[in-house]
């Protein structure tokens, strides 16, 4: 299907050079409208890695919130730095794609949070959801990102439009930054799209991995309809996030930060914690928690003798 028969469509799939865009239209259709919201969502790594064929990022948290939904899917692990998944987007703003739906946000993690915040200013008036992503790879705009190797040797940093997020950041409506500040290069990253239309999120213990933390705590859905409804989130997310203290990766996490700081009675009253809150963890993390109790019972042990 090409972009001229798309606009008025109720579900499609365009298949371009380096990216699909997929999209499911939810809502009641009156002469082609759907009165509703549209979330865009941009592929990471993981998804890249399921094959094809496959659903949108995120497609199956977003299908039962009952939004429509717009899949930017690349083709490779290439942060979107290709010309197809800008032309796409903005062919269809073009056509009036976008003013079918009363709102529009944008949402990505990691590499797709970077696409998510890079591409907003393509449809006026759009909202976006990023969740820990990098602002850029050019080495000298952000020489302290030397995670990914990869997407810098197989693309494009040095010229293209779309370098730099940090530079899209002012024609964003609003945006929403989910990041761990434990993470040095989240945080670089995170500071150099800082701004007054940006609503910063800290998430400590959450890893580069915080969308996982999020998902497992069931708040993703809170934040996208902060985005849908308001102009960011409030009191109801941090509420439910609490639930965090039960999410096997932020239990993990907060046990690794205090023993490599040596706080070994940190690590053994925060295992005491989780395992009498936890009753219902699984077998093997309750393992992990133990063991990381005994590793800080007998270091304070060693550090008593010495």
């Amino acid at each position: 299907m090409g972009l001229d028969e798309a606009v008025a469509a109720r579900r499609f799939l365009i298949r371009g050079e380096h990216a699909n865009l997929w999209f499911e239209g939810r809502g009641p259709d009156q002469d082609g409208a759907l009165d509703g919201a549209l979330v865009v969502s941009f592929d990471n790594l993981a998804t890249i890695d399921e094959g094809w064929p496959r659903g949108p990022w995120a497609w199956k948290r977003l299908e039962p919130m009952g939004h429509s939904v717009l899949g930017v899917q690349s083709h490779a692990k290439d942060w979107f730095r290709q010309p197809t998944a800008p032309m796409l987007l903005r062919g269809l703003e073009e056509r009036g794609f976008f003013r079918r739906f009363r709102r529009v946000v944008l949402v990505g993690a990691s590499m797709g949070g970077f696409a998510a915040l890079n591409f907003a200013p393509l449809i006026p008036e759009a909202r976006v959801l990023a969740f820990s992503p990098q602002s850029t790879m050019n080495k000298v705009i952000a020489p302290y990102e030397a995670r990914f190797p990869y997407a810098v040797k197989r693309s494009n940093w040095e010229g293209m439009p779309f370098l730099d997020a940090a530079a899209a950041v002012p024609y964003v409506r609003r945006a929403v930054v989910v990041y761990d500040p434990m993470v040095p290069e989240d945080r670089a990253h995170a500071a150099r799209l800082a701004g007054p239309n940006v609503q910063m999120l800290r998430v400590p213990f959450a890893t580069h991995e915080a969308i996982r933390v999020v998902l497992k705590t069931g708040t993703f859905p809170l934040l996208i309809d902060a985005l849908i409804e308001a102009d960011g989130a409030g009191p109801d997310f941090w509420q439910a996030y609490r639930a965090r203290r039960s999410v096997t990766k932020w239990q993990r996490a907060v046990l690794a930060a205090a023993a490599n700081k040596g706080r070994h009675q940190l690590v053994i009253q925060a295992a005491d914690a989780m395992l009498r809150l936890g009753q219902d963890l699984p077998d093997e993390e309750k393992v992990f928690i133990r063991r990381a109790r005994r590793g800080a019972v007998n270091a304070r042990k060693v550090g008593a003798a010495t």
